[in-house]
This record gives structure tokens, C-alpha cells and sequence, in this order.
């Protein structure tokens, strides 16, 4: 009788293992300010992301993913919250403090999770297993450069350790990252549950280190200058990217020139490149360990960046090189080779996620699973596409067009983005489009509101960032 007890509690035993392993595992790996730019598949410039291009090329890509925008200039804390918390963004500042985060989501229904890298969310990491988490950004930038060539070849250098900044603690923080993201898997590997890894890296924010060879990758001479190029943005204070004011544009000097665009270039895509390495390795690991068939991989950044587009330097704009960001997918059922251009935004990476967990999404998350789209059950996901910066930017995307408003100076820039994806050619001064800016301008005033935008957008006023309160976490 013993022997027969005994058998059936060992099968009850192997069964439930095999039932807990039939979840799926999550792999999300998370850029900060990538640009679509960066991703060489999309052959827009020179820039090399092999293991990128082979996941973009396994799983679906979502070619109009945006962030929302921002209530100030580290674009990144917002990103972040919103994906973090599953709020929008005029939500998030305080629903961060208030709701599960998405990792604690994953943990009550059964996952191992991990985290690594660049975390910018108020309050510690909510994982197992947290290593090396890391702030908004090391100190080490080099402001103001290049002058001129001779600024560029005795001045700051990108490869110098001596220099600090993701070269602090003696190993580059984006090769941090890979070790931990591979010592991670092969940790989750000798564990019955199932994983969710958060694996951020700091790149390819600036400062934009990457080890020589990687610079020497791109010689200056193969930069491309964006058709975009500005020397200044005519607008530039007055929608609070002040080019001596605002960090992320200090980093140029002012007026730009071609040359130091070239140079912050050449920069942004070696680190670019010198992460992409690191991500390989991980994937790597992830072959290797047997649990790939049974992985999900998420790809994305927190939001874009300028780097010489429209005469700006950062990402507190409105335009798509600022807001829109890679965002692949592949894993269990999902074909090979699909492109996507239905406008979704990054934060979809945590429904998603909690989708195809089969996990029920809490009531208070707003961002919506991008696997519908996939299955071709839903065809459209927001519609339209809404964007903000403080109180000096607002924006619009519905259909072909794009209504960016500055709303301190009574200025609407008005895009066909069909025909002008490089958003070169401002329509709104052009009588033919008075129609149009009126019905967008009232749309937008009606997604506002949907927003919870508090902004008066005929009679701004600069809104106080919300004040963070302590307060009890409501349950999911």
C-alpha cells in the first residue's frame, strides 16, 4: 500500500513540475534612448545590430511603437513608471507608488523574476534575484564637444576609463548587464519555475562609451548627416529643449554643426553596436540552456533620440526619432518575418506579457497586449496616438498626420507622415491645411481629456508635477 502511495504522490509530483514548466518564460530586454535609427534591419543608416536584426527577423516587429512622452526632462522616469506600473503617463507619477509593479505581478502568479541594469523607478527593484541596478546615468559625459576637429581628436574620449562614466568599476556597464543576464539563465535553468528577466541596459544613453574598436567601426567619413540636420530648432526654448539650458542638448554645442553631429553619431552607434554584442551573448545562453522553445523575448527602449535631427541633441520632442522605438517579439506561435505598422506604445511589453501568461490584467493597467494584433483579431490598438513634454509640448498622430502644438506660444506644426516620414516639411503655415489643423486641434482637446490632461490648451499654464505620497499599495 505504501509503495502504491508512494507512486502516486512521486506522479502527482512529476506532474505538477510539468504543468508549472508549461509556462512560459519571459526574457525582456529594455534600451535606453535607442531611436529606430539604430536598428541596421531597418536600413535607415550604417549601424550594426546583427543579434537584433536576427530577433527582429524570428518574431513580429512593431515598426510605430511610442512612448507617450514625459512631465519632465528625464524622459526615461516616465517611460519607465508607465511601463512598470501599466499606467499612462498622467497617471503613472503617482500610480507608481501605489500599484503592484509588473514584476511583483509576474511573482504572485508563480514567477522566478530577475532584474539587472538601468531601474530609474521610485523605490527599489521588486524582484528576487536584483543585481547591479543602477540609477539614471553615470557622471562622465563630455559636454560641449567637439568643437572642432582638433577639440575631437584632443578632447574627451569615448574609449578613456579614465574618463568614468560606464567605464566606473572597471568593466563596461553594458558588459555588466550581459554577464548578469547570462548568469541569470543559467541560474533559471536548475529552477522548476518559470522566469521573468528584466535585463535593462544603460546604452545607449550617453555618456557614449564603447571599448575603441567599436568607434572604429563607423570612420566619420561614412557618417551620415540626417536629412533633418538643423544648426538650431527655431523653436527650441520656447518648447523647453534650450540648447544651453537642457542637459541632453548641452552635450552639442550650439549653434550645431555637421561635424560634431558626425562625431555624436559615430558614438551613438558604436554603443549601440557594443550592446547588441552583449545582447547576443545572452541570447546565446538562452540557446544553449534548452529553454529557448519555451521563451518569449521582448525587445524594446524607453523612447528615441535626436542626436542632430531638427537641430536637437535629446528626446524631449515630439518627433518620431524621439518617440518611436524598436519593439520585437518572438517566441512559442509566433511566425517568423511580420511586420506591424499599427501604432502601439512600448508600455503594451507588460500586458503583453501578462497575456500570454494567462494571467488576468488588472483593472488599473491601461496599456493593452500586442498579441490580438498578432493573431489579426484586432486591427487597430489606440487611434490616435497621443504625446506630451511638461507644458510646452503637445501632440497628436491620427492617420497620415501628425499636430505637434506648442501651446506656450501658440505654434502647431502640422506633418503628412505618410509622405514625409522624416517630418521635414511643416504644413501648418499653408492655408490648404486650416481645416485640418482645426479638427485635429479638436481632437487633440478631446484625447487630452481622455488623458486626464489637465492642461488648458488655449490657456496654458505651466502643472505642477504631482508630489509623491506615501501611501498603501492597492492590490491588482
Amino acid at each position: 500500500m505504501n509503495k502504491i502511495l508512494n507512486l502516486i504522490c512521486s506522479s502527482l509530483m512529476v506532474l505538477s513540475v510539468t504543468a508549472q514548466n508549461e509556462k512560459p518564460n519571459f526574457l525582456f530586454v529594455f534600451a535606453d534612448d535607442m531611436s529606430l535609427d539604430t536598428i541596421g534591419a531597418m536600413q535607415r543608416y550604417n549601424c550594426k545590430t546583427p543579434h537584433l536584426d536576427k530577433l527582429m527577423a524570428s518574431g513580429a516587429s512593431f515598426n510605430r511603437a511610442y512612448n507617450m512622452g514625459a512631465w519632465g526632462g528625464a524622459v526615461c522616469v516616465a517611460s519607465r513608471a508607465m511601463l512598470n506600473s501599466g499606467l499612462f503617463v498622467n497617471k503613472a507619477q503617482k500610480g507608481i507608488n501605489e500599484f503592484p509593479h509588473w514584476s511583483e505581478i509576474m511573482k504572485e502568479n508563480g514567477y522566478k523574476t530577475y532584474m539587472t541594469g538601468k531601474w530609474h523607478v521610485p523605490g527599489q527593484p521588486r524582484f528576487d534575484v536584483v543585481r547591479d541596478a543602477r540609477g539614471g546615468m553615470p557622471k562622465g559625459s563630455g559636454y560641449n564637444r567637439p568643437k572642432d576637429m582638433d577639440d575631437y581628436l584632443n578632447g574627451w574620449k569615448p574609449w578613456d576609463k579614465a574618463q568614468g562614466g560606464f567605464w566606473s568599476g572597471g568593466t563596461h556597464w553594458s558588459e555588466v548587464v550581459g554577464n548578469h543576464g547570462v548568469d541569470f539563465i543559467n541560474e533559471a535553468a536548475k529552477d522548476d519555475k518559470p522566469f521573468f528577466m528584466y535585463i535593462a541596459f544603460n546604452a545607449t544613453h550617453d555618456p557614449r562609451q564603447a571599448p575603441k574598436e567599436f568607434i572604429d567601426m563607423y570612420p566619420l567619413d561614412s557618417i551620415e548627416v540626417p536629412k533633418s540636420y538643423l544648426s538650431n530648432y527655431p523653436y527650441d526654448e520656447e518648447m523647453g529643449c534650450n540648447p544651453v539650458g537642457l542637459r541632453d542638448e548641452r552635450l552639442m554645442p550650439s549653434p550645431r554643426t555637421e561635424f560634431a553631429v558626425k562625431v555624436h553619431r559615430q558614438e551613438y552607434f558604436a554603443l549601440a553596436t557594443h550592446m547588441d554584442r552583449e545582447i547576443g551573448r545572452i541570447f546565446d545562453a538562452l540557446e544553449k540552456s534548452g529553454m529557448k522553445d519555451n521563451t518569449y523575448v521582448i525587445f524594446t527602449a524607453d523612447h528615441g533620440l535626436s542626436v542632430g535631427h531638427h537641430g536637437l541633441v535629446g528626446k524631449q520632442n515630439m518627433y518620431d526619432h524621439s518617440m518611436q522605438v524598436p519593439f520585437f517579439i518572438a517566441g512559442p506561435g509566433i511566425k517568423a518575418e511580420q511586420e506591424f505598422n499599427i501604432p502601439i506604445y512600448l508600455q503594451d511589453a507588460m500586458a503583453t506579457t501578462l497575456d500570454l501568461a494567462k494571467i488576468a490584467k488588472p483593472k488599473h493597467v491601461q496599456f493593452n497586449s500586442v498579441m490580438p494584433l498578432i493573431e489579426g483579431t484586432k486591427k487597430v490598438q489606440y487611434a490616435p496616438i497621443y504625446g506630451k513634454y511638461t507644458h510646452t509640448q503637445r501632440m497628436i498622430q491620427d492617420g497620415d498626420f501628425k499636430l505637434i502644438v506648442y501651446p506656450t506660444i501658440k505654434v502647431s506644426r502640422l506633418y503628412n507622415t505618410a509622405k514625409d516620414p522624416l517630418e521635414m516639411k511643416d504644413l501648418a503655415k499653408n492655408p490648404e491645411y486650416a481645416a485640418k489643423i482645426q479638427e485635429l486641434t479638436g481632437k487633440l482637446k478631446k484625447l487630452m481629456k481622455d488623458m486626464n490632461d489637465d492642461m488648458d490648451l488655449d490657456n496654458p499654464k505651466p502643472v505642477k508635477n504631482n508630489k509623491k505620497k506615501k501611501s498603501k499599495k492597492k492590490k491588482a
